[in-house]
């Protein structure tokens, strides 16, 4: 993966990703591995974006599926269909994505405070907009997303307490 530098000023390391053909951003510090998907463990009665479970060097790991999530299309799994692995308050959680493309580091000025959406859209989760080299990043809150009541993999008080 190749490193972007920011400017010397305050900024952010955001591990970038795609699904289709919008790019997001995740903060570094909360990623563990990134590993290729492999079959996952179904478990019943979760929404279609819970893939299931992986046994992950014996820790239960709950796969989420971001592109199903999002209501980007239809996931195809290929060879640059990844699993990032998360450590988040505590908890150990994998997201598929279409492909992994760096790390970079934003700068404030870089970053962008993310558009007032309607009410009606479940938007809590994207922090803002980061732009470098001409690509907009859609920058996620990890926490809030698998944190958020229609995952709820995390507890909101593990988040606080974390």
């Amino acid at each position: 993966m190749a490193q972007k530098e920011g400017s010397a000023g305050g900024g952010a390391e955001f591990l970038s990703f795609r699904l289709g053909s919008e790019e997001y951003g995740i903060d570094i510090l909360k990623v563990q591995e990134i590993r290729g998907y492999d079959a996952v463990t179904r478990i019943a009665n979760t929404p279609a974006f819970v893939k299931g479970v992986i046994n992950l060097r014996g820790t239960i790991v709950p796969i989420i599926d971001l592109r199903i999530k999002f209501g980007i299309g239809n996931p195809v799994y290929d060879e640059f269909t990844v699993v990032i692995i998360l450590s988040v308050a505590g908890r150990v959680v994998g997201v598929v994505v279409d492909s992994v493309s760096d790390v970079l580091t934003l700068s404030e000025e870089q970053m962008r405070p993310a558009p007032d959406f309607s009410a009606s859209l479940d938007t809590h989760y994207v922090t803002g907009l980061g732009s470098v080299d001409g690509r907009m990043l859609i920058l996620v809150d990890i926490e809030k997303l698998i944190s958020g009541r229609e995952i709820g993999l995390v507890d909101e008080e593990r988040l606080e307490t974390a």
